[in-house]
């Protein structure tokens, strides 16, 4: 097949999966917690030299598999661009981090059958988040050429992704994703960190404005 066939193929596969191929979601439990580790994971690799595609429900496509989407995923040294599939054979790799985010049902049942498969196609690890309790289980392959998951323990109450080269820790009803001792923030988390810094700024000038005033009273006095 010469590379022009290739592409025509590639791009005549579906971006995207019907509803019999994966579970319902599951409101709030299943889309907040999975939106907000997607934005984390986008403006941590954004800031970084090294590239990472991240992406959401996108249709994966291996060969001699059928296809899935799962809730997160990340492909390190990949261009963060547009796509509406991933094909491995056109891109050259697999995944390397996957989470899947369900609140029990059918869901989880998919998200615990997939410890198997895909430890089978030799992603390197994979993160199941329950979003009700919000509790953590993470999987990684031993060695490369493992095709069976080892089951990670927490270390001082974190989960380390070496894939990544982040913590992830559940805090309460919160997930929190760490990079040594510094807490990663969402968009919207650092927009509200920086106008809290300019409301500190603006209370500071006021409070300066003020004594100088009064000390410009004092010296007429």
């Amino acid at each position: 097949m010469t590379a022009e066939e290739q592409a025509q193929v590639v791009e005549s596969l579906p971006g995207e999966v019907t509803w019999n191929e994966m579970p319902m979601p599951e409101g709030d439990w299943h889309t907040g917690p999975r939106t907000y580790v997607w934005n984390v994971l986008r403006r941590y690799w954004a800031q970084q030299s090294r590239r990472a595609y991240v992406s959401s429900a996108l249709p994966i496509y291996y060969p001699e598999e059928p296809r899935f989407a799962p809730d997160l995923l990340v492909v390190l040294d990949a261009e963060q661009r547009t796509r509406n599939k991933w094909v491995c054979s056109a891109e050259g790799h697999g995944l390397d981090w996957v989470m899947e985010v369900h609140a029990g049902g059918d869901r989880k049942t998919a998200a615990d059958a997939n410890v198997q498969r895909y430890a089978r196609l030799g992603i390197p690890e994979y993160f199941i988040l329950d979003g009700r309790d919000c509790t953590l289980e993470c999987y990684r392959l031993a060695t490369p050429d493992a095709r069976v998951y080892t089951r990670l323990e927490p270390q001082r109450g974190r989960y380390v992704s070496k894939v990544l080269g982040l913590d992830f820790q559940a805090e309460g009803e919160r997930l929190q994703l760490w990079t040594s001792a510094t807490p990663l923030l969402s968009y919207k988390e650092r927009v509200r960190q920086l106008e809290e810094e300019l409301q500190r700024r603006d209370d500071l000038e006021r409070q300066l404005k003020e004594l100088e005033a009064e000390l410009a009273r004092l010296r007429r006095g």
